[in-house]
């Protein structure tokens, strides 16, 4: 068992998380992580408001039922749309959402203040990203767009530059964006960084692209950094917890990951 306050829960709808948890690993290696993946009930974008925030709150509970939390990630932009605060309510320990931390550094970045958005198409009609990057940038300019065919592309792993199908995808999503001007573009879900390669070909080494990973294990290491009693491991656990144990899952979650995981563990919530 962890000590108290340690390990970092990470919660998606699937699997489109585990590409937080992986920048996770790499920028805090010696941290205990549990990661709960919904895959009974994916994907949440066509859910009802007030369902996704009673999945989101079970979740939450039952991961601090079953270890040691020292921060709970919603690792998931639909969830984190709509149901942050009513985790944080639910729960003793701090809550990250993916929006945030995201529109935060895509607000600094912005060279121009016009900056992109793309998502599943339930995070793009909450605005979600435009409240929060005009939050941090009132002047900023914004321009979304739903890009739906990302997410089985990412999940079957047609990542390649070089694939027809992934880049022809892309430039039929992007290139409105870029007509725009946009100067930064935010990758408004999880699976998005694993089309990297194929969505920097299509818009340029120029553009900036913010990816949530990077922006909420930063915010993670500075709240671990302002804690004495979370303490770094020599060892650190890794633990994978499904509501369904889908065939190909694991060649999935290592794909995600670039390495072998531990066995998942089925769960009811």
């Amino acid at each position: 068992m962890s000590v108290r306050g340690r390990t970092i829960g990470v919660f998606d709808s699937g699997v489109g998380g585990l590409t937080v948890l992986r920048t996770i690993h790499r920028l805090l290696p010696d941290r205990d992580t549990a990661y709960l993946g919904d895959t009974a009930r994916v994907p949440y974008g066509t859910r009802s408001p007030e369902t996704i925030v009673r999945y989101a709150v079970n979740a939450a509970r039952f991961l601090v039922s079953r270890e040691e939390l020292g921060v709970f990630v919603i690792a998931c932009n639909t969830a984190s749309a709509v149901a942050v605060e009513a985790v944080a309510a639910a729960i003793p320990v701090p809550v990250i959402g993916v929006i945030e931390p995201t529109a935060r550094h895509a607000a600094r970045v912005s060279v121009g203040g016009r900056i992109g958005i793309i998502g599943t198409r339930g995070t793009i009609a909450s605005g979600a990203y435009e409240r929060a990057i005009h939050a941090a940038r009132p002047e900023a300019t914004t321009f979304a767009a739903a890009c739906p065919l990302f997410v089985p592309l990412a999940e079957e792993g047609w990542t390649d530059p070089l694939d027809p199908v992934a880049e022809l995808t892309a430039r039929r999503y992007l290139l409105p964006l870029l007509a725009e001007g946009i100067d930064t573009l935010i990758l408004g879900c999880t699976h998005y960084p694993l089309l990297g390669p194929v969505i920097r070909k299509v818009v340029g080494e120029k553009l900036v692209l913010c990816d949530a990973s990077e922006a909420v294990a930063e915010d993670i290491r500075a709240l671990a950094s302002e804690r004495s009693s979370w303490p770094a491991v020599s060892t650190p656990g890794r633990r994978y917890y499904l509501t369904d144990l889908p065939k190909g899952f694991r060649t999935v979650a290592e794909r995600f990951l670039e390495g072998p995981i531990s066995e998942p563990i089925e769960v009811d919530l």
